[in-house]
């Protein structure tokens, strides 16, 4: 199996450094100066993770003149985007259990405090 057919969009967003690169090129595609001008870091570097970010399929690489900009595909993110929604399904029916409890609760409260109140009239 090579390098390339392992890289996936979790490994693309695993970077700190390569999510600022996907924030930065979702605004507008850069070329690849204008990215590492944004980073204290050398541009050895930076083609690293440009170069694993286009593997995983986050951003292509357009030649415009003798230029290379970096352009996001944002339908990428779509595989994370539905990930991360099932755990978000999960954690919403938990909270929605946890408020119906709570509520019984309070309410079981409200009529024991009431119950008291009326019999110290």
């Amino acid at each position: 199996m090579s390098l390339a057919a392992r890289r996936d969009v979790f490994q693309a967003i695993a970077d700190p450094t390569r999510r600022q690169i996907i924030s930065m090129i979702a605004q507008k595609p850069m070329n690849l100066n204008a990215i590492a001008d944004n980073f204290e870091m050398s541009r050895p570097a930076i083609s690293q993770h440009i170069k694993i970010l286009t593997e995983c399929g986050v951003i292509i690489i357009k030649r415009v003149g003798r230029e290379r900009f970096c352009e996001a595909k944002p339908d990428s993110m779509n595989e994370v985007s539905d990930w991360v929604q099932q755990y978000r399904h999960l954690w919403q029916e938990k909270f929605n259990s946890l408020d119906a409890y709570l509520s019984k609760l309070q309410s079981t409260n409200k009529r024991k405090s009431d119950g008291k109140s009326n019999e110290q009239k």
